[in-house]
């Protein structure tokens, strides 16, 4: 006779979950009762022969968290962890969800195969909650079960989804994310625990790196190991200092934060609350209507204030600059080496300085960001832009990474591995490109002071973010329903409660962004203006072209590399409103955004008056040169076209594929011409006909 399989199966949940009616329904009489060995706490054991399968039922204490700062809870975490159950069952009270799912969320991160049974279901339904079963399911990737063990409703379908999930070589278990702080100090002493085998086999290395930096007792005395826990010290530090909280509260409130989500996405009027403060504040700010008016209001006041604070330091460097090239001008010998200070007035100081002058609109911009994440905010941004994401076949978590594409589109595409479903995650990778940069930000703080009067300024640039945002909802749902058509994966979305930022906090995250385009402006940008400088430089004219200085400069412009480039490209780039100076400068805009700064200033600085004159600055050169149309044209040329070659290389790493990096390429490009032509050409008809 064929042995029955045996399934070990461990009972845990919260005190007045309802555990004990839910054990008994299960094995009846079929008990017994002892102690765990070297403890005084009961251990309840019982069968039940369901369908072929003997299940051996282990009753654990009633617990809160896996925490061990109880008996019982050390009791119940070293079962699970030493006895390796085939399941285990969290039983919850479902009138009670939010607050019984935070075991749940210490279960989940154990990586365990689980069943989650709701009980009391009935007076759940009582209190108006509806529960999308399905949908819970795939965002705790465990089956959830409803009863009412007290009307013995329920076991069955228990039972079934216990031998279910015993027969899964692998369960599927989400991965909860504790924002960049944390998993930044996650990663180092996971990195330090790779050689502790001993410690790996039996915790692994994440939740071992949950425990310490939690502070857990248990498990800080298991690790003897001085580096590793002079990390986690530096960690628990380093937290505390950044976001003004201890490493353990901050866990905990990601994990409510987990919770949260997963309750707006598949909980309908919950009437249990985490925190009261925070419920009422999110009744407005994620308001069905009112939601995503306050966000655009938000973000204007962001590039509201980046502009309008900004101007005051930006007119002092600029001027710091000007008065740097003055002073190398005036010192140098007059006839020796011309050549060598045109590259340090026209290619060092122009295109460096061009775009540092920049910096304080980089930081503030920034610095708004950075309070919209610490407070909370940013995470219900992303909530309320899942209404739209659904409806274009993603996920609000999708567009976590786009927010972060405002800084820097590198970063931006490797933060889209937080989306499992691939087809999401290209979709996002592609039009991550239209959110607008940090290095964008340089040519609409160059472009709309030159074209703008100052109250249209704030507004100027709201648009071209939004532009840039409803460009990326267009692609997307193309690319959806075309090329990457697929059911969407759903997520769940962390839902912090609201805090108030640390000012170290704060700034640290300004100066990490602010230091990544130092960095840049320092090395690629520094080389591209010198490669930009001698392809404007060389070949000189013949000396018997010039008629005067200022003829001199002209045509020593045109006659270079780069004016014979960009006049090969004005034919094309005509009809868009764009000359040759405009096309040299798009050509350098390629290799980094912010060199198309930098090469407007050279351009200036080589085509410029006489040298006895006072330069004029370089927006008063553009306003001289072009019309508010063209400029408008030119900032959506930008906006829309190919990213930089640095995108494109981790496009191509990201996506494991050369050809999504080349539609990257080239469809933003035909796209951004395209666009740009049919508003320009609109425009000047609409000009026309005004005049």
């Amino acid at each position: 006779m064929e042995q029955k399989k045996q399934i070990l199966v461990a009972l845990t949940g919260n005190p007045n979950s309802g555990k004990t009616t839910v054990f008994n329904l299960l094995t009846g009489a079929r008990h017994h009762v002892g102690n765990y060995p070297g403890v005084t706490v009961e251990k309840v054991e019982g069968r039940r022969v369901y369908n072929g399968y003997t299940l051996n039922i282990v009753d654990l204490p009633g617990t809160y968290s896996l925490t061990a700062y109880s008996t019982e809870e050390l009791v119940a975490r070293n079962y699970i962890l030493d006895e390796h159950p085939d399941v285990v069952v969290d039983v919850l009270d479902a009138s009670n969800i939010e607050r019984h799912l935070y075991l749940a969320t210490q279960l989940i991160e154990m990586r365990v195969p689980l069943v989650l049974a709701l009980n009391m279901s009935d007076i759940a339904k009582s209190r108006g909650l509806e529960f999308d079963l399905p949908m819970l399911e795939r965002l705790l990737g465990a089956r959830v079960v409803p009863m009412v063990a007290s009307k013995g409703q329920g076991d069955t379908a228990l039972m079934e989804a216990i031998v279910q999930t015993a027969a899964q070589s692998k369960p599927f278990s989400p991965v909860i994310p504790y924002g960049k702080d944390i998993e930044a100090e996650l990663a180092k002493i996971e990195s330090l625990l790779a050689g502790r085998t001993d410690i790996l086999e039996r915790w692994g290395s994440r939740w071992t790196a949950l425990k310490l930096l939690e502070g857990d007792t248990e498990v800080i005395g298991r690790i003897k190991d001085l580096p590793i826990l002079a990390q986690v010290n530096a960690s628990q530090q380093h937290l505390k200092s950044l976001c003004g909280d201890a490493a353990d509260i901050l866990i905990a409130d990601r994990r409510y934060g987990f919770i949260s989500g997963a309750c707006q996405e598949a909980v309908k009027n919950p009437v249990i609350h985490r925190h009261d403060i925070s419920d009422k504040v999110d009744i407005v700010l994620t308001h069905r209507w009112l939601g995503l008016p306050i966000f655009g209001g938000l973000m204007y006041l962001v590039f509201y204030l980046t502009f309008t604070l900004g101007s005051f330091p930006m007119d002092w460097l600029d001027s710091f600059f000007g008065w740097l090239s003055e002073r190398v001008l005036q010192g140098w010998p007059d006839g020796h080496l011309l050549w060598l200070r045109s590259l340090i007035t026209d290619g060092v100081i122009a295109g460096v300085g061009g775009v540092i002058v920049f910096l304080p609109n980089i930081l503030l911009l920034f610095l708004g960001i950075a309070f919209l994440e610490d407070t909370g905010y940013m995470a219900r941004a992303a909530f309320i832009m899942d209404r739209i994401m659904h409806r274009i076949g993603l996920h609000g978590k999708s567009f976590i990474p786009m927010l972060i594409g405002f800084g820097c589109s590198v970063p931006a595409i490797m933060a889209t591995r937080i989306l499992e479903n691939r087809r999401n995650r290209l979709a996002t990778i592609l039009v991550i490109p239209l959110m607008s940069c940090g290095a964008r930000l340089t040519i609409y703080a160059l472009l709309i002071p030159a074209f703008f009067a100052p109250h249209w300024r704030g507004p100027m640039m709201w648009l071209i973010y939004v532009i840039g945002i409803a460009a990326a909802i267009v692609c997307i749902n193309l690319l959806r329903k075309t090329i990457l058509r697929g059911e969407s994966v759903p997520f769940v979305m962390e839902l912090p409660p609201y805090r108030i930022p640390t000012v170290r906090g704060l700034l640290i995250h300004m100066w990490d962004r602010g230091w990544m385009y130092l960095r840049k402006a320092g090395t690629v940008i520094l080389g591209l203006s010198i490669v930009l400088w001698f392809l404007m430089s060389f070949p000189s004219p013949p000396q018997s072209d010039a008629v005067s200085d200022n003829l001199q400069q002209a045509a020593a412009l045109e006659y270079s590399i780069a004016g014979r480039i960009g006049k090969a490209m004005e034919p094309v780039i005509k009809p868009l409103g764009f000359d040759w100076k405009i096309g040299t400068a798009l050509i350098g805009a390629t290799m980094a955004k912010e060199v198309f700064v930098s090469q407007l200033s050279i351009v200036y600085a080589l085509g410029g008056t006489d040298e006895q004159e006072q330069l004029m600055q370089l927006e008063e050169r553009l306003a001289a040169d072009y019309s508010p149309l063209q400029g408008f044209c030119i900032m959506l040329f930008c906006l829309l076209s190919t990213p930089c070659i640095a995108t494109i290389a981790v496009t191509r790493k990201e996506s494991g594929a050369w050809k999504w990096a080349l539609l990257q390429f080239f469809g933003l490009t035909a796209i951004a011409y395209i666009v740009t032509l049919a508003v320009y050409q609109i425009g000047m008809l609409v000009s026309v006909w005004i005049a």
